[in-house]
């Protein structure tokens, strides 16, 4: 969450981010818990039809400084492109690595699965090995247990982690075992026998979605001897979990060899068989394999970096169909942060650079030569630099009419923070905030693909570049910003011309009606008039959909915004279907013969089922109350401490009083009142916004006028929660003896809620 002021302390995040033993995880079942109402729960994406189901997919392993680096008041490391990525690991050296809320929302809102790490780790990790699997016992020697024979297997740790991943709301554990085993095979054996229960737990209490991956470490005899690929001495752990996520030490030959010898295991093993145990049968592919890349280039083939393209070569994910588990992309900040002339916008250049190139068309990146291969190979030549989303599916988050669709185009960075257009937060180091990390826009960053709107015309396109904007937003940190630049034209009717300008890819349900909502900022030089209308359109050309759209209606907003909404129903016999929503975009040049350029900030885009049409019930959402819960020992509002809460609701429209026996029949089957099934999403929230107003006790507020910001909630998984400590309050409360605090809502639809439907609630310091 962006807070107000600096040095704020860990209470303001997540409560037990991660565990350093099994006896810490123990100990934190010793009191209850219950599941994190703040964070969103996991909504697969829409499998469109013609679409291969074949080609590989890629796991993002992060390792971004040991992990749990993200500040509320300075600029980190955030991961971006999840619309290239199946599956994200959030990494650390921690026994248990919980992953934080706000990564969990990023990943979700996204569709993408979020998982945790179980790791045991050098010789200090043998008694946790075999606790596992044994239980809570009173006490334990690994050297006699081991040494004992058959292994028994107690559940209570597959069931203390499936319901640990319940209550945070995250999708399943990478198991990275890299420590030889004392049992030998005898303990191999019995944690291949342990992963089953942990699959079974997992998707027992999380779903059926969950997942347990196994990084290619300790092998049948016990011994941890990395094997870069698929075969006899990892597979038994392969058949228990449901992926493999090799070593990176391979050579380009051992990609096409572990696929070959996957083709050999019997079907029957890979999953075609009945389910067992609430484990659903799901089948494994060679997508499940998925071939480790260290960015850092630690033993990996091509020296990682920018020479990372060249081992995703030789995985071949579009035609051989591995799977690439990507460890390390945090390298494009580590590898950089302490070099002269280092600031965020160069990482940002950097790291786009990576993974969907060069910001100009036509600019090459330099790579150096890969390290060399013994003579015994022969020698590769995997051409010019390629980014890494050359090698994936851009695929678009799930349908919004099952989570609906906001972006405001954040980072989960910024140095401001904006309210309707009016900024509330000015910082001096930035913040980071995960949680608020939305869509870039798929197709419009960093360069739109335009197209003539209407008949081609026999002239070039215009060019166009897009940045982010931290100096200007509608709600958030940023807004994206388009440069269009049009040359001039002679043509008879150059004096207006139209282009599509597409912002955001989506998947959606045929038949569904559905609403697209678009702020915008519109500018450009004095020679130029725009005029813009949100609209629909099939992804591809080629694709067999058609679209019925309303018309768009247009609304004027604060500080030089505008916002546009329509109605559209796709219709296709093909079922979901991929649409591109975005602006036509005509503009009027009063000399054509010239060049003209203009500028367009978007600041939010929205899509979700159509309101029900009246006479149907619809729900408004509000907030129902605020309290304030100090902390006994605060003495002054300076030094203020505690928890404010609020609850939610919904307000539904006033009813005329009815009469049942004027004017009806006891057989009239019209009903009297219709409510709308959606209501549980109307309910929805994407954050709070906090305010603080101090005054004396003979002060009468009347209003959210004085009130000064201090917060967005999202940092610690809460619903309708805050901690409140005096880093974040304003300066000068000395002076005042009571505090008022605003809570302000914003939907999931990105509106926020008039002030009328917030709540406030008032402290003072008694004397």
């Amino acid at each position: 969450m962006p807070l107000r002021g600096v040095g704020h302390s860990k209470l303001v995040g997540d409560e037990a981010p991660f565990f350093d033993s099994l006896a810490d995880l123990d100990a934190w079942f010793t009191q209850p818990h219950s599941k994190l109402a703040g964070v969103f729960e996991y909504q697969p994406r829409l499998a469109v039809s013609g679409q291969s189901d074949n080609r590989g997919k890629l796991l993002v392993c992060h390792d971004y400084k040991g992990g749990y680096t993200e500040s509320p008041s300075g600029l980190c490391y955030t991961f971006n492109f999840w619309s290239l990525c199946d599956t994200f690991v959030y990494f650390s050296h921690h026994r248990i690595t919980v992953p934080p809320s706000g990564w969990i929302n990023a990943a979700h809102r996204q569709g993408v699965k979020i998982l945790g790490v179980l790791i045991l780790e050098h010789s200090e990790s043998d008694a946790d090995g075999l606790k596992l699997l044994l239980g809570n016992v009173p006490s334990l020697s690994t050297d006699s247990n081991a040494a004992s024979g058959s292994i028994p297997l107690s559940a209570h740790y597959a069931s203390c982690l499936a319901e640990l991943a319940f209550q945070r709301g995250f999708d399943g554990y990478l198991l990275n075992f890299e420590s030889s085993l004392p049992g030998g095979t005898e303990q191999a054996h019995a944690l291949t026998a342990w992963l089953i229960l942990l699959r079974a737990k997992l998707r027992s209490k999380v779903g059926g979605h969950a997942d347990v991956v196994w990084y290619d470490s300790v092998i049948i005899s016990g011994e941890l001897r990395y094997q870069n690929r698929l075969n006899h001495c990892n597979l038994p752990f392969f058949l228990a979990s449901d992926a493999l996520f090799t070593n990176y030490f391979w050579p380009p030959n051992y990609p096409a060899l572990g696929a070959a010898y996957f083709l050999t295991i019997d079907p029957v093993l890979l999953g075609n068989r009945p389910a067992v145990e609430n484990v659903p049968s799901r089948v494994k592919t060679l997508q499940s394999v998925w071939t480790g890349i260290d960015v850092w280039g630690r033993g990996q083939y091509g020296g990682g970096g920018f020479n990372s393209y060249r081992a995703i070569t030789h995985i071949s994910p579009q035609s051989l169909g591995l799977s690439v588990a990507l460890f390390g992309p945090g390298w494009t900040w580590e590898s950089e942060q302490d070099k002269p002339g280092w600031s965020w916008e160069r990482w940002w250049d950097y790291e786009h650079k990576l993974w969907i190139g060069p910001s100009h068309s036509g600019e090459t990146v330099p790579v150096p030569d890969p390290p060399q291969l013994p003579d015994k190979f022969p020698p590769y030549n995997e051409g010019p630099f390629k980014p890494l989303s050359m090698f994936f599916v851009d695929t678009p988050p799930p349908d919004p009419a099952k989570s609906a669709f906001y972006t405001c185009f954040s980072p989960g960075v910024g140095w401001s923070w904006f309210v309707d257009g009016m900024s509330v937060l000015q910082t001096e180091q930035g913040w980071t905030d995960i949680d608020k990390q939305c869509s870039i826009g798929n197709l419009a960053w960093p360069r739109p693909t335009l197209r003539w709107e209407g008949d081609e015309r026999d002239e070039d396109l215009p060019t166009a570049s897009t940045v982010l904007d931290m100096t200007d937003a509608w709600n958030g940190g940023n807004s994206l910003k388009m440069s269009v630049a049009c040359g001039g034209s002679h043509a008879d009717d150059a004096f207006f011309r139209c282009i599509w300008l597409p912002v955001q890819s989506l998947t959606v349900s045929a038949g569904r009606s559905y609403e697209a909502c678009i702020v915008y900022k519109p500018g450009s030089d004095e020679n130029v008039d725009l005029d813009l209308t949100v609209m629909v359109k099939p992804l591809s050309v080629q694709e067999e959909v058609q679209l019925t759209a309303g018309q768009a209606v247009l609304t004027d907003l604060p500080h030089g915004w505008s916002k546009q909404e329509l109605t559209f129903t796709p219709k296709s016999n093909l079922g979901p279907t991929s649409i591109a929503v975005g602006l036509v975009v005509g503009f009027v040049a009063k000399d054509p013969s010239l060049p003209c350029n203009f500028v367009l900030s978007l600041g939010k885009l929205a899509v979700y089922p159509s309101p029900p049409i009246l006479p149907i019930s619809v729900g408004l959402p509000r907030i129902l109350w605020a309290h304030f819960a100090p902390d006994s020992a605060a003495d002054s509002l300076s030094h203020l401490v505690g928890v404010l809460t609020w609850d939610t609701a919904l307000s539904l429209p006033p009813m005329t009083p009815i009469n049942p026996y004027i004017n009806n029949h006891p057989e009239d089957a019209r009903p009297a009142w219709v409510l709308d099934d959606a209501l549980p999403q109307s309910h929805s929230f994407l954050y709070f916004n906090v305010y603080v107003s101090a005054y004396s006790i003979d002060t009468d507020l009347l209003d959210s006028s004085p009130a000064t910001f201090i917060a967005t909630t999202g940092l610690d998984g809460h619903a309708n929660r805050l901690y409140v400590e005096p880093q974040c309050l304003p300066q000068g409360l000395e002076r005042n003896v009571c505090l008022r605090f605003h809570v302000q809502g914003v939907t999931n639809l990105g509106e926020v809620l008039p002030w009328e439907r917030c709540a406030f609630v008032d402290h003072s310091i008694k004397s």
